[in-house]
């Protein structure tokens, strides 16, 4: 008769153990990893690696510069100095898989004995700088500790395209030392380190050329509002200028960089008190998302209403719109600017 003992049936037991290990498996690492990959994407603006920009990586990765050298800019003043903005999880999701057997390289690193390289191309875009500073790093930056990596040079003296030979400055040539030029390797590392900058976000200033604006809509009477009057501003105008380039023409944002509107719990809120000011003083209490700017300064208690009105119609969203009486009032208890104070007191 089969025993039932998990402590006297071997193969219940090992199966009891192999089950677990996949649940936990599934549980702790495959369902945060599809997820997180599931909520990121790359930002329209970025740039897929090259062949040799992606060998690049590889070499970037074998020889260790990851030990030293971060790729993440922080939202705290001391990181400003490595990057335009801080970095988002959009940034970083176009890295996949190496293949069936290697995971996603992780090269953000977590030292920065040397500097930061999220935007290196931007301060030295100089190819043979960066070859200089791997043959050998104190003939360009006399203080740097950073390691020579001579293996990635050769000395050849016949054959050899006179634009690669490098013109070492004195004292800092390898002692027998002729022509000295970089390995296929040290060119493909040079030219993911000149891939390296930020993809820059939307600015909001005015919607891109391949958007198109959203026919105005007659928009459903807000409760006090005036019977008669100017024409209200359009809504649908207004989101595209100011707010379409992030949150994009369908509400859905950027995964990864800008949060949705469509089916959003703030939007969709009876109560617009937190949308409103959101809208005046700007948001950034998220470090999944990118920062938004204030737009009291800007834009009008009148106009605020409008896009805020658009939004919670559209997309699906079907929330009451609301008056620039409201926004006003909200306005006053948060002592924002308006264009129009700003106007008459430059």
């Amino acid at each position: 008769m089969k025993s039932w003992n998990l402590y006297k049936n071997h193969r219940l037991f090992t199966g009891t153990v192999f089950l677990g290990f996949v649940g936990l498996s599934a549980l702790i690492a495959l369902q945060p990893a599809a997820r997180v990959q599931a909520d990121n994407a790359p930002l329209p603006t970025a740039v897929a690696l090259t062949t040799d920009q992606q060998a690049g990586l590889q070499v970037f990765i074998g020889e260790g510069c990851v030990a030293c050298h971060t790729q993440q800019v922080r939202n705290i003043d001391m990181d400003q100095r490595w990057g335009g903005r801080p970095g988002l999880p959009a940034d970083y999701a176009w890295r996949q898989r190496q293949d069936v057997w290697r995971a996603t390289p992780s090269i953000l690193g977590s030292e920065r004995t040397g500097p930061d390289l999220t935007e290196v191309s931007v301060r030295q875009p100089s190819d043979l700088w960066h070859l200089l500073h791997l043959y050998q790093p104190r003939s360009v930056v006399k203080e740097s500790i950073m390691p020579a990596f001579p293996w990635l040079f050769q000395d050849s003296v016949a054959g050899t395209p006179a634009g690669l030979a490098l013109h070492i400055p004195g004292g800092y040539r390898e002692p027998g030392a002729h022509t000295i030029v970089p390995t296929r390797r040290a060119q493909q590392l040079v030219a993911y380190l000149l891939s390296l900058k930020q993809a820059p976000l939307p600015t909001g200033a005015q919607p891109a050329a391949f958007l198109k604006l959203t026919p105005p809509k007659e928009a459903a009477p807000a409760v006090g509002a005036a019977a008669a009057g100017p024409p209200a501003p359009d809504g649908a105008a207004l989101y595209a200028t100011n707010c379409q380039p992030c949150h994009q023409a369908n509400g859905e944002g950027l995964k990864g960089a800008f949060p949705p509107l469509k089916g959003s719990p703030v939007v969709n809120d009876k109560d617009a008190t937190l949308m409103v000011n959101i809208i005046l003083q700007g948001y950034n209490p998220r470090p999944e998302y990118g920062v938004m700017p204030p737009f009291a300064a800007k834009l009008s208690d009148a106009e605020i209403a409008a896009i805020i009105s658009h939004e919670r119609s559209s997309w699906g969203n079907a929330a009451a719109p609301v008056t620039a009486d409201f926004v006003q009032k909200i306005r006053a208890l948060l002592k924002a600017p308006s264009p129009i104070a700003l106007a008459q007191n430059p």
